[in-house]
């Protein structure tokens, strides 16, 4: 067989060959029927619920029924009434035993989609340790909330991608691609995306209080 006709055969066979298929994207979760299940756990009403949580009982059952999708100033107060962090309703995904609490593959990413445009990701293999870290995904105008939010932990971050305006202790500071911030979590904080284009910041947060 001459090179010149071995090559064109490796070019027919490259041409037929199925490409590789794409990585498949994290499922949406299910923050509302976790809500629920912790909350019957907890043998607690929608109304002891909503008195130690803050919110309506009407906006906690359209939660719980997958109607509302909380904000992360919600979800907080909910996660803190029930005495657990909001890392508690990432979704859980299947990982190999060989792979649990050491590698998180890309398309197994644990995740929480909030009502004002904002996915957190998380990247941590397992949240038994001090560190969390999460990939914050922001949607053009998407942000954190109107209203500032504190817990008890230190947080860091680098915008990987896009634009962050964020807000500590009522000052802003804008932050473009490649720019780091970190401050304590106790300060009152919130956060926005004011560019046209998808934002996107890895998140550190010790110990794992979010």
């Amino acid at each position: 067989m001459s090179s010149q006709h071995a090559r064109a055969l490796t070019a027919a066979a490259q041409a037929q060959a199925p490409e590789a298929p794409a990585p498949e994207a994290p499922a949406p979760s299910r923050v509302g029927a976790e809500v629920r299940a912790l909350r019957k756990a907890r043998n607690l009403t929608l109304s002891r619920l909503a008195a130690a949580s803050g919110l309506s009982v009407g906006y906690l059952s359209m939660v719980e029924r997958e109607k509302a999708m909380p904000s992360i100033k919600a979800l907080m107060s909910i996660a803190h009434a029930l005495g657990v962090t909001i890392s508690w309703f990432f979704d859980a995904d299947a990982v190999s035993p060989q792979e649990r609490g050491l590698v998180v593959r890309r398309s197994r990413r644990r995740r929480i989609d909030y009502s004002t445009g904002i996915v957190d990701e998380l990247l941590s293999p397992s949240l038994k340790g001090s560190l969390e870290l999460v990939l914050c995904r922001m949607a053009p105008g998407a942000s954190s909330g109107e209203e500032p939010y504190t817990h008890t932990s230190e947080e860091a971050g680098v915008v990987v991608r896009g634009r962050l305006e964020l807000w500590v202790d009522g000052q802003s500071v804008l932050l473009e691609t490649g720019d780091s911030f970190g401050f304590d979590s106790a300060r009152p904080h919130r956060y926005w995306n004011p560019g046209p284009d998808e934002t996107e910041v890895v998140w550190a947060i010790t110990p794992p209080s979010y």
